[in-house]
């Protein structure tokens, strides 16, 4: 008798729903980066990211570039306490978020490298919602562990139920079966735990068990073994010997069993601190704020760079610190698509990590970009600085999203946007055909390559039949090049090596052109009116209120962009 497994699903309101993104290319602003005035250390990182932007279109961005070499993914998302939905008390908000949460997850996978890791901090609002999602993106057999960050270390005396105190960080693996964190720092306390009572040659020891729990499936076997003083040892019932009488005799020998200050105790092994062969213990899954910070040391931390506005729910530097020493080493990459005050790319800077983070609000400005500045020129003396002994340097390349490729004429008509030149066009037919933007110096038809023999040429003019001819024999019979142009004057399949396509009819129906704004949109939940729903609303001005959403009959929802980073508790950022 065979059993069918039933796979289990989160289901909720608009979950059919897929955007469809436009692969934006990236615009960098050389303003805006920054780079240490000179080289401080051979691990010095030059090439970290920061775009400004919606982090859905970003990642969509990313997509081509980084598929499979994110080693860590650190993601802080805004935690749907509420108050960004507060018209919407049905249960509409935690669809949203979902949505929202699942289309993000999904890209995020994709930019994970086969040693790869996501890990989410989230608070019990949604944490439970969110593991259930998560495990469809990933897979159930990938969730490594749900670890409790104790964010508050003080009890809240008016608390109505329990004083919350602490947020959950959920870890998946890419490939749990061989993904392995790294091992804790050891600690001054673990080595104090060592001593040399008798004054060993090897130095500072501990006394540990010489046996070991037997597993069910061992047979229980007799076993003794006589010292070289007269002690006959047995282990205790239930448990095996961890080792032979060989490696006995050898301990033994020299010196390397304890039978306590006064020789009676039952023997144990001295393992000596100078043989350890792992760097430290295994992380626990609580993680107390003496050892990841809590949410008091972020505020300061913020303050350090923004007094006036010092950001009211960071993550501390500690707790980044945590993750990037279980996830990473030095050189590996890492990103952060909620970037809030920037953390995690101060953090992975100090550690001598290279990093991409993504951040829509202006506190990118405010906040990320002077807290980097800071750290790069080694003026950050708080958070993990001393731990990690920065000193400065490296830096950073800042870039927007560019505008949508696609925008509508005076008729209605969708034509190329009046602000892309021509190498950002060539850019971004490369990106949505799959070429490589490679522009040539020497060969003005080659703009990108997919392989050696295949390149793409992108142009808006309309090539004549006679343009064609004196491309394809420039061109070849053993390469091939796609030709992206305004038009052309001769049958599609008239040359063997080349294939035409005309711009933009070649894109048009590939993506939803001309939104910028992947916020939660209430409207987009209803499948019967989505065609109709208008177009997003801009979000509003720093420190002006979200305009009311229209009263509605359910099950129909008006649209209202909701902003991605809506007020919430502690613990959101």
């Amino acid at each position: 008798m065979t059993t069918t497994r039933t796979k289990l699903e989160l289901t909720w309101i608009g979950k059919e729903n897929r955007p469809r993104l436009e692969p934006r290319i990236l615009i960098e602003e050389p303003e805006r980066s920054h780079h240490a005035a000179r080289r401080v250390t051979d691990g010095d990182r030059f090439d970290n990211l920061l775009i400004h932007g919606d982090n859905l279109l970003a990642l969509k961005a990313l997509e081509q570039e980084f598929t499979g070499k994110v080693k860590c993914i650190f993601i802080d998302p805004p935690y749907n306490t509420g108050s960004a939905f507060a018209h919407y008390d049905d249960g509409v908000e935690h669809s949203l978020w979902l949505s929202l949460m699942r289309d993000r997850i999904e890209l995020l996978r994709r930019l994970l490298s086969p040693s790869g890791s996501l890990w989410i901090t989230v608070d019990d609002n949604e944490a439970h919602y969110l593991k259930v999602m998560a495990d469809e993106v990933f897979g159930r057999e990938n969730f490594v562990a749900n670890a409790i960050w104790q964010k508050k270390y003080t009890v809240a005396n008016d608390a109505k139920w329990l004083s919350e105190n602490h947020d959950h960080v959920l870890v998946y693996a890419l490939d749990k079966a061989t993904w392995r964190p790294r091992r804790l720092e050891r600690s001054a306390e673990m080595d104090d735990r060592y001593r040399n009572p008798d004054g060993h040659a090897k130095g500072p020891w501990k006394a540990t068990p010489l046996y070991a729990k037997r597993s069910g499936s061992e047979k229980e076997q007799a076993f003794s073994f006589r010292f070289k003083n007269g002690v006959v040892w047995s282990p205790p019932r239930g448990t095996s010997p961890r080792f032979p009488e060989a490696a006995l005799r050898e301990m033994d020998k020299n010196d390397e069993i304890w039978f306590g200050s006064d020789g009676t105790a039952a023997p144990s092994r001295k393992t000596f601190l100078g043989q350890l062969k792992v760097a430290g213990p295994p992380a626990p899954t609580v993680w107390l704020h003496g050892d990841a910070g809590n949410n008091h040391q972020a505020r300061d931390e913020v303050k350090a760079f923004n007094e006036a506005d010092p950001f009211a729910t960071p993550k501390p530097e500690k707790l980044l610190k945590r993750v990037l020493d279980l996830a990473t080493q030095p050189g590996d990459l890492v990103l952060d698509s909620f970037a809030g005050s920037g953390t995690t790319g101060a953090v992975a800077h100090k550690m001598g990590r290279r990093w991409i983070m993504v951040e829509l609000g202006e506190h990118c400005h405010t906040h990320i970009v002077p807290r980097l500045k800071k750290v790069i020129d080694g003026e950050d003396p708080g958070g993990v600085t001393e731990a990690v002994d920065w000193k400065g340097g490296g830096g950073f390349r800042y870039y927007r999203l560019a505008p949508s490729l696609l925008e509508k004429d005076a008729w209605g008509n969708w034509v190329v946007s009046k602000q892309y030149n021509p190498a950002m066009l060539a850019e971004a037919m490369c990106k949505h055909e799959g070429f490589r933007y490679e522009p040539s110096a020497t060969v003005y038809w080659q703009h990108g390559r997919s392989t050696e023999r295949d390149s793409i040429y992108v142009t808006t003019q309309t090539l004549t039949r006679e343009q064609l001819v004196a491309l394809s024999e420039e061109v070849g019979p053993d390469r091939s090049l796609l030709v992206c142009c305004g038009a052309f004057r001769a049958k599609a399949d008239a040359f063997p090596n080349l294939t035409l396509k005309k711009i933009p009819n070649a894109v048009l129906n590939r993506c939803e052109w001309g939104r910028d704004d992947y916020s939660l949109s209430v409207g987009r939940l209803d499948p019967e009116h989505e065609e109709a729903a208008p177009e997003p609303a801009a979000a509003p001005a720093k420190g002006a209120a979200a305009p009311p959403p229209a009263k509605r009959p359910k099950p129909r929802l008006p649209a209202q962009s909701l902003p991605l980073f809506g007020g919430g508790k502690e613990g959101d950022r």
